[in-house]
């Protein structure tokens, strides 16, 4: 599904105007049920949607796991249905929504520490990663954010190994909706997420942080800074998380231990 959409425009350079057709990005809903239940209507660029539920399932705690999940069911005109893998039992009243995830804001009024703790897993120990190879992140995912190339409007998430060498990458109007679609295909190609460094576009905000901690990737990366509570929860959960990685310079907020 194509990520872009042609848009009619006026463009002005100085006291020159012109019409002329622009790419931008795809943002369209997208509901999830649980059984009959609608649980949550995410505001997301069409595409990799069953990453994206698969990864929204173990990042927000409604699964423990990608073992717990069956393959997520297109219902069409937007609606996919959430299907869990044979015995797992989940009351999807608990995780009925009544406002829908915009683009900026995945988990709206839920900035509560204490409630990831209660699901987010011990991170590992590691890895020690070079400082060297953080920086080269940054080139590697921009040379393949082919998204953002034809719109100029999508951010991306990317999984690396300790190494640097990029494992996956995704886009998405909305920076957490990319993180949940890595962490869903990361899962489907049986990644390992104890020993991975997940880098995004933008700033790294609680929610980011909160993801990475629940689906137990132990280093976050990204562009911008870090939102004061991103960092707070970093700290709590033992979470190495660094800030603007670029131009051979960055910032390590919470645990420098897993840099070299």
């Amino acid at each position: 599904m194509n990520p872009s959409t042609p848009r009619s425009v006026r463009r002005i350079v100085g006291t020159v105007s012109s019409d002329t057709t622009d790419l931008v990005a795809v943002e369209e809903p997208l509901e999830i049920r649980l059984g009959e239940v609608p649980i949550a209507v995410l505001m997301r660029t069409p595409g990799d949607d069953a990453d994206l539920i698969r990864g929204f399932a173990v990042t927000e705690a409604i699964v423990l796991g990608g073992h717990e999940l069956g393959e997520p069911m297109d219902l069409g005109e937007g609606r996919w249905e959430l299907v869990l893998a044979a015995g797992v039992v989940v009351d999807p009243e608990q995780f009925r929504r009544n406002l829908y995830s915009s683009s900026s804001c995945g988990v709206c009024g839920k900035a509560s520490i204490d409630a990831v703790l209660i699901s987010a897993a011990d991170l590992a120990p590691g890895p020690v990663v070079p400082v060297e190879v953080l920086d080269r992140l940054s080139a590697v995912m921009r040379a393949n954010q082919s998204g953002f190339d034809a719109t100029g409007s999508l951010h991306a998430a990317a999984l690396f190994d300790a190494t640097g060498e990029l494992l996956t990458i995704r886009e998405d109007i909305g920076r957490h909706n990319a993180v949940d679609k890595v962490v869903g295909v990361a899962m489907t190609e049986r990644l390992d997420f104890a020993t991975s460094i997940l880098f995004v576009s933008g700033r790294v905000s609680f929610e980011i942080a909160q993801k990475a901690a629940v689906a137990g990737i132990p280093i976050v990366c990204g562009v911008s800074a870090a939102s004061s509570l991103a960092i707070d929860l970093a700290g709590r959960v033992g979470l190495t998380l660094v800030g603007f990685v670029r131009e051979g310079s960055l910032v390590v907020y919470t645990r420098p231990e897993r840099l070299s």
